[in-house]
């Protein structure tokens, strides 16, 4: 064995509790050099009476690694643990002293598995467990009142510039409840709304008022209390890392320069504070001199934000926040933002806008989720552009998911699309039978479900502004197939459980035929994803000895004889099939 490649820590990934009774254990080898792990553990004040000896699961791998995992329910909550890997006549054992070719004496030198306290448990709410969320960018949605209309607004459905505007406010949102509740939605994320001059409101010019152009406060109220009668909650967009330059804290900088009592409440690299040559003498949002960065360090800033955000919850009702740059705040400030809110609701969902990996921000003491661009580029780079093989996918993903303890990755925020990037129907090149095997896989896969506003009706649109185009309402201009698959597959995650919260597996990656298998499982069923991403139907075929299996969507009996499963795959299709467990 290359016990170089052998990984262990107990820590976060690698060793964290998932819930009280729960403890879960992973360990790293190099690919294809391992054949079995058992975890050994004990406790370690009677470790005679209390040893066990779990085999671990070959749960994922990529291109370098097998990885594997136990779970372990320690009787008393705590417990002493180690591993023994074998190769063929080869044994060795690790625990935390390292390694060994006979078993240590227990319990000194092995890892601890610390004493589960709920109070150190992550948890996201248990609603957004079950939750499948719908973006909104109010301007583009609907406009529901012409009179709150901004001087210029353009007609409907025009091609978007970046500084167009076309109407849509809250009244639009609460006009079209009856479209969410037909989609089969149930939580909104709305990009902000809060006074702004633009049409994409992430310049606030003052953080405690509803943007005119969407209506006022009373209007918010009762936007959340019609989402919440009809069974959907609502999330807001918070832009912390900047303001506008018409945020006036900013004003009174730029007029009285290092004599404002705000002059600490941004990043100033000199005085006066200008811009030359278009760059700024102050840190900003990317280059952007018209987004002065905040100082969430400074305790008058942290108040008055967090402060803000703790008022709209108590006024409005609202179930939590998406952070807007979150990964460019810091991490103090977060803590005491989720110490804040979920003070006012426990129940209350945080997710932060960070593109890469966010272990970091997702220990339980800040946020709950973050968006989940690295799903959305692999999903895209397979199913729509086909630019890697299905091994590359899976291996990816796998990756993927290693990065994050199992409760993390089911609350993971994953998209297909977003107000900052092209419209998945544009990178699949029009193709929806692409888009439709892309969305199979986002409804069935670990982590919450975001449909971007239209993607439901195959609208398209490249980089922003193209991407940000109006809803399209005019049901000749639907695709209403699309949007009856949707339905279809929202209903079905929402029905079954082992959707949300099983784990996932890869059985099959068929270089051959560009297919995929992979597997949802938990106690009570077995769901199996078939995948043809070819052009060419195709016959795939797994082992599978248990019976009992039918079509998720037919409910139609499949034989499986000899002890195995065979399915037909029309070209570019897709087969779901399930099983009770028994």
């Amino acid at each position: 064995m290359q016990i170089e490649s052998i990984y262990h820590s107990p820590s976060h990934r690698w060793a964290y509790a998932y819930d009280e009774e729960t403890f879960h254990l992973r360990l790293r080898t190099k690919r294809d050099d391992v054949e079995r792990v058992i975890a050994i553990a004990g406790d370690k004040y009677d470790w005679e009476h209390h040893y066990q000896e779990i085999e671990m699961d070959h749960i994922a791998a990529d291109g370098l690694h097998d990885y594997w995992e136990a779970v372990i329910r320690p009787e008393f909550k705590r417990f002493s643990y180690g591993f023994r890997l074998h190769s063929g006549d080869e044994t060795i054992w690790l625990t935390e002293d390292g390694f060994s070719s006979e078993q240590p004496a227990p319990a000194g030198g092995y890892f601890e598995g610390h004493y589960i306290h709920a109070i150190d448990l992550f948890e996201a709410p248990e609603w957004a467990k079950e939750a499948i969320f719908y973006q909104i960018l109010p301007d583009r949605f609907e406009n529901g009142d012409p009179s709150n209309d901004p001087e210029g607004t353009l007609p409907w459905g025009e091609a978007p510039e970046g500084d167009s505007f076309f109407g849509g406010d809250l009244q639009g949102v609460i006009d079209r409840i009856g479209h969410l509740n037909e989609l089969g939605v149930n939580a909104v994320y709305l990009t902000p709304i809060f006074r702004s001059p633009s049409n994409h409101k992430y310049d606030t010019v003052d953080y405690r008022e509803v943007d005119p152009q969407f209506g006022d406060k009373e209007l918010l109220r009762k936007l959340v209390r019609v989402c919440h009668d009809n069974g959907i909650r609502v999330v807001l967009d918070a832009v912390f890392n900047h303001a506008s330059e018409q945020f006036p804290p900013f004003q009174d900088v730029l007029e009285k320069g290092e004599h404002s009592k705000y002059k600490d409440w941004f990043h100033l690299n000199g005085f006066p504070v200008e811009v030359q040559d278009g760059v700024p003498n102050y840190d900003t949002f990317g280059f952007y001199g018209n987004m002065p960065k905040l100082n969430t360090a400074n305790p008058d800033v942290k108040k008055y934000l967090i402060e803000t955000a703790v008022n709209w919850m108590k006024d409005t009702g609202i179930d939590g926040w998406r952070l807007d740059v979150a990964n460019e705040v810091d991490h103090h400030f977060w803590r005491d933002f989720r110490t804040a809110v979920k003070e006012v609701n426990k129940e209350a969902f945080i997710v932060g806008e960070v593109w890469s990996d966010s272990l970091r921000w997702l220990l339980g003491d800040q946020f709950d989720s973050v968006m989940n661009y690295p799903f959305t580029e692999l999903a895209l780079s397979f199913f729509a552009e086909r630019t890697i093989s299905p091994a590359q996918f899976a291996e990816n993903m796998n990756r993927l998911l290693m990065r994050y303890p199992q409760q993390t990755n089911e609350t993971l925020f994953n998209l297909l699309s977003s107000h900052d990037i092209p419209r998945v129907m544009t990178r699949c090149g029009g193709d929806t039978r692409r888009l439709k095997l892309a969305v199979v896989y986002l409804m069935t896969t670990m982590g919450l479900p975001c449909v971007y506003y239209g993607d439901e009706f195959g609208m398209d649109g490249g980089e922003d502004p193209d991407c940000r185009k109006c809803m399209v309402w005019n049901e000749e201009d639907q695709n209403r197939e699309l949007f009856d698959f949707y339905k279809l597959f929202i209903a079905l995650r929402k029905e079954r459980a082992a959707l949300r919260s099983g784990r996932y597996r890869v059985l099959l990656a068929e270089e051959e035929s560009g297919s995929l298998i992979y597997e949802r499982l938990d106690g009570k069923e077995h769901f199996t994803i078939w995948m043809n991403r070819s052009d060419e139907p195709a016959e795939l075929t797994h082992p599978m000895i248990e019976g009992g299996w039918r079509d998720a969507l037919t409910d139609e009996p499949i034989d499986n004889p000899d002890g195995k499963l065979v399915i037909g795959l029309e070209p570019n299709g897709y087969r779901i099939v399930w099983r009770k467990i028994e």
